[in-house]
């Protein structure tokens, strides 16, 4: 798709669709192919050269086209449908997710669960779960992302991380991840990755979600939740444990600002993993922060303190945020299993968090 997009509301539509589409500005143009907020509803990686071999769509940049085979059923409430259903293509039979489609590089799919089994959901009806797999290349994925919200979520609180477990898709071995997009009846929650909101080009190698900071994660902030205070303070601890976690992937992608009763709110935390375990992956932490980018080396509490005075939190607050988390990491040790030889995963990523934490608490 080389020419631009523009969206422009129906006459009788009066609430906004998102936070870069103000229902005030009633049409809003962008200069070269799709808008990004469209570009970053569909997928990246094992999923979108799937979905765009079942399409029959030979190039898989066409974001437009994958949309109108894919889209009707996205992340969040918005989807994209066709005036004239003729404009879909025919997709194979066995394609994944029909009708449906999520953003992402790592192997998943959407999944409703029958027993104690998992199964690919269907074109129809609700679509609950996410499964999440290890790639060909690297089979510790599930292991370390269940290991890594389980910390996650003993150090900063349960409700503060999306709901998980360990289960199975066939013969595969998948993290099952609940969708906090959707309610238990099945109505869809509004849901806005950073990414859209700032308008960030997806890019060719999909790198758009890394051209940010963490000032303008807070700026998001400021500007769109209901609740700036409280979800400015929640952001500061979540970085703070990303960078305890070795949590280097923490882009705009991953944050995201969820429809609640009192307006738009930051999401729980998902997609978390200590990259720090793969030598393949940069040790570069995800975004910008005070104006640079940190390699894990460089994170210290008393960066974490001056970025916690730049986005306009106050000193108790800081002081509050680093007691909280320190008292919840030393009652939450990560064990090595007994046996477990010292190049061994957990003893790996145990001794990882250990590093990390001395660095940012023990200054």
């Amino acid at each position: 798709m080389t020419g631009g997009t523009r969206f422009t509301y129906h006459d009788g539509w009066q609430s906004d669709v998102a936070c870069c589409f103000p229902a005030t500005q009633r049409e809003h143009n962008w200069p070269n192919a799709l808008h990004p907020f469209f570009q970053h509803l569909g997928p990246e990686g094992w999923l979108r050269e799937k979905q765009a071999r079942g399409a029959h769509i030979k190039d898989e940049q066409n974001d437009f086209a994958l949309l109108l085979s894919y889209g009707e059923d996205c992340i969040g409430a918005v989807g994209v449908r066709p005036i004239d259903t003729t404009d879909i293509p025919k997709i194979e039979e066995g394609a994944p997710t029909p009708g449906r489609t999520l953003s992402g590089v790592q192997k998943k799919l959407l999944v409703v669960q029958k027993g104690d089994q998992f199964l690919p959901a269907g074109q129809d009806g609700p679509a609950p779960f996410i499964a999440k797999f290890n790639s060909d290349g690297e089979k510790t994925l599930v292991r370390n992302e269940l290991r890594s919200l389980q910390w996650t979520a003993a150090v900063l609180g349960k409700k503060e991380v999306t709901e998980f477990q360990l289960g199975h898709v066939g013969d595969e071995v998948a993290l099952i991840v609940t969708r906090f997009d959707r309610t238990k009846t099945g109505e869809k929650l509004r849901l806005e990755d950073f990414a859209q909101i700032l308008v960030k080009p997806r890019g060719l190698n999909y790198d758009g979600k890394y051209q940010s900071s963490y000032e303008e994660v807070a700026q998001v902030i400021r500007d769109h939740s209901a609740r700036p205070i409280i979800d400015l303070d929640k952001l500061f601890r979540r970085l703070i444990v990303f960078a305890a976690l070795a949590n280097c992937d923490a882009h705009l992608k991953n944050f995201s600002l969820l429809e609640s009763r009192e307006g738009l709110r930051l999401s729980p935390v998902y997609d978390v993993l200590n990259t720090a375990l793969y030598e393949n992956l940069d040790r570069n932490f995800g975004l910008s922060i005070l104006g640079k980018v940190r390699n894990l080396d460089d994170l210290t509490g008393s960066l974490f303190r001056k970025f916690g005075l730049e986005i306009g939190l106050p000193p108790r607050a800081i002081d509050l945020a680093f007691t909280d988390l320190k008292r919840q990491i030393d009652k939450n040790p990560i064990n090595t299993p007994q046996g477990e030889p010292p190049n061994g995963f957990i003893s790996r990523f145990a001794e990882g968090v250990r590093n990390q934490c001395l660095r940012l608490f023990e200054e």
